[in-house]
């Protein structure tokens, strides 16, 4: 479907937060400005780099606005990128990860068959190192498998009700999928600030809690780029406990806004706990792991949490 047989025309900004960059950032550039339905604007963040990231963005010359700010974060590179948006909506994209080239038609199309979707998010490719595709996205989660049979070989389809739960206990649609309204990502108050890792599922959570019908687009859309030096494998014992961490301040949120979705925050919770009870394991700090995992008790009290505790005691 081409930019003229939609009904409405979506604007779409899009949004690269980039540091340190330079190395990546040509090929997301050119992912977005190779779109089959034309981005309304491309922003580009530049969070203090020091490298030549500002080099490569300016080889664009208008076709990209550049912005730069003293380092203060990817959250809030991200805020000052939506603050400066004119579009409708809003899409995402890290600096080194890049879309597909119908990523933004989807999306479009999405919109105008179904006006009353609340945000859009869909399926992706992880991809590592060598360039090879390990898995998708939504093949790796419990709602992902719910949808994708849903779908039935369809391109999309709408994820509401107790899927949501189970979307938020377990995520597939990452940054570079999501598309919502800007007015929508202000009424939030955007990404938090401070928070280093899981900045993206903290937001998220919060859409989701606000939302009742989500548009999921089943086909990959974009490509996740799996490298050594991300923050969650050059420091995985810090990356979880920060997500622990993040996951936790939201209990009182989601109590407040949307109730019926503490039950898959507190199963997000669970997998936080495992995840850092792993890591802690093959560090071989055996008494951490435990204690990681020993609140269950109280916060999922179960047979399941039982489990869970005595298999991390076999290590």
């Amino acid at each position: 479907m081409s930019n003229n047989q939609l009904n409405k025309h979506i604007n779409f900004s899009v949004i690269i937060a980039a540091y340190n960059a330079e190395k990546t950032i040509k090929k997301a550039i050119e992912s977005i400005l190779n779109q089959t339905y034309s981005a309304y604007e491309i922003i580009i963040i530049d969070d203090g780099s020091t490298d030549e990231t500002k080099t490569q963005v300016k080889q664009f010359g208008s076709k990209v606005h550049y912005l730069r700010q003293e380092n203060a974060g990817v959250s809030a590179a991200r805020n000052k990128g939506v603050e400066s948006a004119k579009g409708e909506w809003v899409c995402f994209l890290d600096a080194d990860d890049w879309y597909y080239p119908d990523r933004l038609k989807w999306h479009a199309e999405l919109i105008n068959n179904h006006p009353e979707l609340d945000f859009m998010t869909g399926n992706f490719d992880y991809i590592d190192e060598q360039g090879n595709i390990i898995r998708q996205s939504m093949q790796s989660t419990k709602a992902g498998r719910q949808l994708l049979e849903k779908a039935n070989n369809l391109p999309s389809t709408i994820m509401e009700g107790e899927v949501i739960n189970d979307f938020i206990a377990q995520h597939f649609g990452d940054t570079h999928t999501l598309s919502l309204p800007r007015a929508s990502f202000i009424q939030l108050g955007g990404y938090p600030q401070g928070v280093a890792v899981c900045e993206d599922v903290h937001f998220l959570i919060r859409l989701c809690a606000i939302s009742k019908k989500i548009g999921v687009f089943v086909k990959p859309m974009a490509a996740y780029y799996i490298h050594s030096d991300s923050a969650t494998r050059s420091d995985p014992l810090r990356a979880q406990q920060q997500t622990l961490t993040s996951l936790n301040s939201l209990k009182t949120y989601i109590q407040k806004v949307n109730p019926s979705l503490y039950k898959g925050l507190r199963q997000g919770i669970r997998h936080a706990r495992l995840d850092l009870a792993y890591t802690l394991i093959k560090m071989k700090k055996r008494t951490q792991s435990v204690k990681a995992v020993l609140p269950l008790i109280y916060e999922l009290p179960g047979i399941g949490s039982v489990r869970d505790i005595l298999s991390v005691i076999k290590g």
